[in-house]
């Protein structure tokens, strides 16, 4: 892991934007973190690139150094900084396409759409747990939050060291990992926007109903993708305390 910059933010909070191999990243670590007392680790998934997501990605690091935990996040593949996919282009350009025509992308469209990015995404994800929870001020348990589903599925259902998960129910779910989430066991979050346009009502049911987690949740909020009452979030960073041990 290679920092490239680094800048305090209001409230002490250290921002460092990171290289690992050839994949971007930015962690945030609160004033209180030190290498005899790590905070906790959340890892912010994310729909894309880091530069076009920072806002958002800057005020949920905010919000999980008030509890007392580091934050941190990675760019996905093909997205922002990060080399271009003909293939990943097609696909977008095929779900633009049906979209456009008012019409539902099938299951083969939405596995060409999802599944390459969760295979080639998890294992970095993982590679950058790893570095994050050697350095000095960081350190366990784990919880992840927002992005992608499929990928936050994937992750939770293979890494160990995540304790518990903030999932939104707002992208595309292939049928595989409906079977990945029966293997699914730590306590569980989900949030769905119930009149979510970009989003299957039912399939984001079928999902949550699909969790082999003893313990999971269903916030179900009136309103679209962009919607989230500030509430609703606040509840997420609630159970994400109870159970990563944060201040709250």
């Amino acid at each position: 892991m290679h920092f490239t910059s680094e800048q305090r933010l209001d409230g002490g909070l250290l921002e460092r934007a990171f290289t690992l191999g050839d994949v971007p990243g930015i962690l945030w670590t609160p004033e209180s973190a030190t290498a005899s007392s790590p905070a906790p680790l959340v890892l912010l998934g994310h729909p894309g690139g880091l530069r076009g997501m920072y806002p958002r990605l800057a005020a949920r690091a905010r919000r999980c150094a008030a509890d007392g935990f580091a934050a941190a996040a990675v760019e996905l593949p093909w997205s922002g900084d990060r080399p271009r996919s003909d293939t990943a282009e097609q696909v977008r350009a095929d779900l633009r396409r049906v979209l456009a025509a008012g019409e539902r992308p099938g299951e083969d469209l939405v596995d060409r759409l999802v599944l390459p990015v969760v295979e080639a995404a998890a294992p970095e994800w993982r590679a950058a747990l790893d570095a994050l929870l050697a350095l000095p001020g960081v350190g366990g348990p784990v919880g992840y939050s927002g992005g992608i589903v499929s990928l936050g599925v994937r992750l939770a259902a293979v890494e160990p060291r995540i304790a518990a998960a903030v999932l939104f129910a707002g992208s595309f779910v292939p049928r595989s990992v409906f079977d990945e989430a029966r293997r699914v066991t730590i306590p569980l979050h989900l949030l769905l926007q119930w009149d979510d346009e970009g989003n299957d009502r039912q399939s984001a049911l079928d999902l949550f109903d699909a969790f082999g987690s003893p313990e999971k949740a269903l916030n179900a909020n009136m309103g679209g993708h962009t919607g989230v009452p500030a509430w609703a979030g606040e509840d997420a960073a609630r159970f994400l305390a109870r159970h990563l041990g944060g201040e709250r």
